[in-house]
């Protein structure tokens, strides 16, 4: 499971239509793109597909190119070697800024990957350096979600090992990493997960 409460700006890509779920409750949808920063190389744009409850009269009448701010829920949905972007509105406000972004707190549950590290910054301060992935089933396999996360406030605990269920929180950063969107986490809050019961959504 990987859920982050973000603020995101961009530009409307796909106009406003009401629509109706399964449960026939209605909701606007729309679609941003909003544009990656590549720590090296070229940026990426990426288009996110919002979804607001109810039917927003002031949302249809946007045009596409118009600058907004989505706050919501931001999931992600993977397929082979593409990456979805999913925002649950809460609000939806014009922007008159022309600086794409998105920023939020992410809140992961998963399994720690192969290699846990304790590294030491160009400042010297100590830090953990580990992956994660979260995993979704989907027809007869799982697609894999992986996190790199980063802990500079945190020491590494007896039970941080390989194979690890854990839950995490922190500042989520989405950036570019050879041509394909890359999520990362600063760690604020790690702590080894239990499942209730064998239904673990890994």
């Amino acid at each position: 499971m990987i859920k982050c409460n973000v603020t995101m700006c961009g530009t409307i890509s796909r106009v406003a239509t009401v629509r109706t779920n399964s449960e026939n409750k209605v909701f606007t949808a729309f679609a941003v793109n909003c544009v990656v920063p590549a720590k090296s190389g070229i940026n990426k744009t990426v288009e996110i597909s919002v979804a607001k409850d109810g039917e927003d009269n002031e949302l249809k009448n946007c045009a596409l190119g118009q600058r907004v701010n989505v706050s919501g829920t931001l999931t992600f949905k993977k397929r082979g070697d593409n990456l979805y972007f999913n925002l649950s509105a809460s609000e939806v406000t014009l922007s008159a800024s022309n600086e794409d972004s998105i920023k939020g707190e992410m809140h992961f549950r998963g399994k720690t990957g192969k290699n846990i590290e304790e590294k030491t910054d160009k400042k010297g301060k100590d830090f953990l350096q580990f992956s994660g992935f979260s995993a979704e089933k989907v027809n007869d396999g799982f697609e894999y979600l992986w996190v790199r996360f980063f802990g500079f406030d945190c020491k590494r605990e007896e039970w941080l090992q390989p194979g690890v269920k854990v839950e995490a929180k922190g500042e989520m950063t989405v950036s570019v990493h050879n041509g394909k969107p890359d999520i990362s986490c600063r760690v604020e809050e790690l702590a080894q997960y239990i499942p209730e019961s064998d239904n673990f959504n890994q």
